[in-house]
């Protein structure tokens, strides 16, 4: 609710009105430069008596003077992959996104966030090392929001899977800007805004799944056994809770993902015990199998014929070979076996 109450008073985003950088570049210093020569020339009327005429010229060419040169602060340049979003006088003045040299209103002001990749745009208190005192410096950042596809690192959080189980979460996240209009005016920091809902999206898409299940044949979703189809339910998440803001994720993948250090010896010992009994389930299928088949054999081409008694004797000797740990040892019978 708090998203849509700002992006409702976002502007829809326009191109700024602008006009060729290079050629601006020569009508200013020439007019500059003519500026200099009426200043001259108004001077010199003056000198030779001609009051009126000296004083429009020396007006002039002072105008011209401080004018044209505030004028150079329209001049802008854009590489690929930046924008501008500029606002004249509080008002959202356009935006320019395509690379080139500009000329705009002398009198627009730049707009990024007031922390770009956690370092100050604008003005900022520094401290002399040796005098000990604060002054008010320029970070000389320019206030051009990046159109490139980024890389967040969202730091490893501890959360509860579905069965309440504490586990450790990373993910990375690939973004770009494709709105710099509604980054700007949306939010207060796009990229805190980004990492923010990034937590928020991990933390409540991992308590929906288990960790992992202990049943080999169920087709329930794990966060180690479909982290691919959990990633994309995460990156589906995360992009409708930063659409407003101009973001688009491109991709969500998990990096990291493991029992939380209190419980992993805990889960590791069950693990290791199911992985135990599946084992020994399977011996015991295979030798029933075997013993069956043995005395089957046995039977058909009457190579001996035992009563039940012995039947059940040898049973329990074959599953003790075949089901022990340890190889066995044998022992030869001369005598009789009744």
């Amino acid at each position: 609710m708090e998203a849509s109450r700002s992006v409702s008073q976002v502007p829809p985003s326009k191109t700024a009105p602008h006009a060729g950088g290079m050629l601006m570049l020569f009508v200013l210093i020439l007019a500059t430069l003519l500026s200099i020569v009426v200043f001259v020339l108004g001077i010199v009327c003056l000198a030779s008596l001609s009051g009126v005429l000296g004083t429009l010229l020396l007006i002039a060419g002072i105008v011209g003077m401080v004018a044209f040169p505030i004028c150079f602060a329209g001049l802008k340049v854009l590489a690929p992959n930046q924008a501008y979003v500029f606002t004249l006088f509080g008002r959202y003045y356009g935006t320019l996104s395509q690379p080139g040299f500009y000329f705009v209103h002398p009198f627009c002001t730049a707009n990024a966030p007031a922390v770009m990749n956690g370092e100050p745009t604008g003005p900022v208190q520094k401290k002399n090392p040796i005098t000990g005192l604060e002054s008010t410096v320029s970070t000389g950042k320019p206030k051009k929001i990046s159109l490139k596809t980024r890389t967040l690192d969202n730091r490893t959080q501890k959360v509860n899977d579905a069965m309440g189980n504490p586990i450790v979460i990373g993910t990375v996240v690939i973004w770009r800007v494709a709105d710099p209009t509604a980054a700007v005016f949306a939010v207060e920091n796009f990229e805190e805004y980004l990492s923010s809902q990034c937590d928020s999206t991990i933390r409540n898409i991992a308590r929906l799944y288990p960790y992992d299940t202990m049943e080999s044949d169920t087709d329930e979703k794990t966060l180690r056994g479909s982290s691919s189809e959990v990633s994309e339910i995460m990156q589906q998440e995360l992009a409708s809770r930063v659409k407003d803001a101009g973001i688009v994720i491109e991709d969500v993948r998990i990096t990291t993902l493991a029992y939380s250090d209190e419980i992993a010896a805990a889960m590791l010992q069950r693990q290791q015990a199911t992985a135990i009994i599946a084992a020994r389930q399977k011996i015991v299928e295979g030798a029933v199998g075997m013993v069956k088949m043995a005395i089957d054999q046995l039977g058909e081409e009457e190579v001996v014929v035992l009563d039940e008694e012995r039947k059940a004797a040898m049973v329990s000797n074959l599953l003790v070979v075949l089901c022990g740990s340890k190889d066995a040892q044998p022992i030869v019978n001369s005598g009789s076996i009744y």
